[in-house]
């Protein structure tokens, strides 16, 4: 997990000095950024800096903690309220806070709200690392000439020579290859169109094929494929395919 940052926001300042304290005694790995008794101070910081927890008061003068939230360009950080009025709690949630913490501040409670938060970031930061890792496959995999398809077993890496059409239904993709197996995946057709090569062509809104595996053109609107199967090609795209062979 990435460095662990925090800053604090509450107009006492007692109340600013205490819940450091917690946090460094209890979570020594945070690093705390600042701690801000005037919530314009805490936009201007908010919006410079990477932050990860921000825990702040609700209740303030001049600007209180939902409309310093209001006031950011974004809210990318987990959030937690720190407040002596409980009936604020059911507002906290409906903002999106990961939790809240009552005043006087309960070292238990402020334990299991912190650790709600960290775990929330431990599942973002695995997200964004695998996307990453996805991302730096399909770069250096489609120079080898092949498709990378995930999978929920994992992910195949296929010739992109042996896919003879790809389908696509609901938001997913069934990859035709030409040992018959087929191959679903939670990428969408538009995915897979962005990384294959010129080889293939997409003949209809739910079918790309391999232009090396058709066998024959009907007048009637489909294409036969080496495997026999009988794939749709649309109107609007039945002339862009035979202007591919004269």
């Amino acid at each position: 997990m990435k460095n662990i940052t925090a800053i604090l926001v509450d107009d006492e300042i007692s109340n600013l000095k205490g819940l450091q304290k917690k946090i460094e005694n209890l979570f020594p790995e945070i690093e705390i950024l600042g701690a801000y008794q005037k919530p314009e101070d805490a936009i201007v910081a908010l919006e410079k800096q990477e932050v990860s927890i921000l825990f702040l008061d609700i209740q303030m003068p001049r600007i209180n903690g939902f409309e310093l939230l209001s006031k950011l360009t974004a809210v990318n950080f987990q959030v937690i309220f720190v407040t002596a009025y409980s009936e604020y709690a059911i507002e906290a949630f409906k903002k999106s806070a990961i939790d809240y913490v009552l005043k006087p501040i309960d070292n238990n409670d402020l334990v299991i709200a912190i650790n709600k938060a960290l775990d929330v970031i431990k599942l973002k930061n695995e997200s964004a690392n695998n996307l990453k890792l996805v991302n730096l496959i399909e770069e250096n995999i489609s120079k080898n000439n092949k498709v990378i398809i995930p999978t929920q077993k994992g992910i195949s890496f296929i010739p992109q020579e042996e896919v003879l059409h790809l389908e696509g239904y609901d938001g997913y993709t069934k990859i035709h290859i030409i040992n018959g197996v087929t191959i679903t995946s939670s990428y969408n057709l538009g995915k897979f169109e962005k990384l294959l090569s010129a080889k293939f062509f997409k003949c209809h809104k739910s079918h790309i094929i391999n232009l090396g595996k058709v066998r024959h053109f009907e007048n009637e609107g489909y294409l036969v494929l080496d495997n026999e199967y009988r794939v749709p090609i649309s109107k609007t795209n039945k002339k862009a395919f035979l202007n591919l062979f004269n």
